[in-house]
């Protein structure tokens, strides 16, 4: 059995906070690369070039790559061999991201009630999602998710006689749909199967594969070519503003489910797909 003190884990969720909206990662900063010399329309280039701009300003200045800097999404890979000392690990996460917020001078999003609307003024709480794995060691994935995108994304409950097509047809009409408002170039991430919350989770998960990473099952490596190449032909472009690259990659996961039932999450994100992640 393995000790981890809660502190360590309000420390690297509070750096990973900062870390995250300064810098984007290096798979996501070689995408916006590529996607410049990829771009056809001058417009589009001229976007895609300010953005890099934008990119290294953010790194530099070590200020926030966007203003919208988020709501704060957790992932917790935790062994089932680790045990943690000095209070509660939600309790630890939410502080680190209240320290993160508050010392990184990022926004704070978060209202307390969803009606009432009143400012939480430190971002907390997260969303935590856990999960208990092997070993003795603990993975922190933070992706910080701004609602420009986050308000585009879809959940279709599809019949299970729509098959591949509907479900293509449908993660097609969520980015139809989305168009400039989802800040693109975007990176999408979907969920097949599991129920209505459990598809909602793999399509969150998507988001923070690598570029590039497709998935082990054949035919939804091919999916997620295909989608991308009919994205990148819908004209929506960077910005909005018209061109070639409307999305930089398609991540789908999938899960058994039921035989009534063909559930499909789309969460886009928009082109800086925040997160960055660590092994305590």
């Amino acid at each position: 059995m393995r000790i981890v003190n809660v502190k360590d884990i309000t420390r690297n969720v509070k750096e990973m906070c900062i870390e995250a909206n300064y810098c984007l990662t290096d798979d996501m900063d070689q995408a916006l690369k590529q996607a410049v010399d990829s771009e056809s329309s001058l417009l589009g280039k001229q976007v895609l070039c300010q953005l890099q701009e934008n990119l290294k300003i953010a790194a530099e200045d070590q200020i926030p790559i966007c203003q919208d800097t988020g709501m704060a999404v957790i992932f917790l890979e935790v062994g089932q061999d680790v045990h943690v000392e000095g209070g509660l690990l939600a309790d630890a996460v939410n502080e680190g991201v209240r320290q993160g917020y508050q010392e990184g001078y990022l926004r704070k999003s978060v209202v307390d009630d969803p009606i009432i609307r009143k400012n939480t003024k430190d971002n907390t709480p997260a969303v935590i999602h856990y999960d208990i794995v092997k070993g003795d060691k603990i993975k922190i994935t933070v992706a910080p998710k701004g609602f420009g995108s986050e308000n585009m994304s879809r959940i279709f409950m599809l019949k299970p006689a729509e098959g591949l097509e509907g479900v293509k047809e449908a993660i097609l009409t969520a980015v139809r749909d989305a168009g400039p408002n989802a800040c693109p170039p975007v990176v999408v991430g979907v969920g097949i199967g599991g129920t209505f919350e459990k598809c909602a989770l793999l399509a969150k998960k998507a988001l923070v594969r690598p570029i590039g990473q497709h998935s082990d099952i054949p035919y939804v490596k091919e999916m997620e070519k295909e989608l991308l190449d009919q994205m990148n032909k819908t004209g929506i472009g960077p910005g909005g503003l018209g061109g070639r690259i409307t999305a930089l990659a398609v991540h789908v996961n999938t899960y058994p489910t039921h035989i009534a039932g063909l559930p499909v999450a789309v969460n886009i994100c928009c082109h800086v797909n925040r997160h960055c992640e660590r092994l305590i």
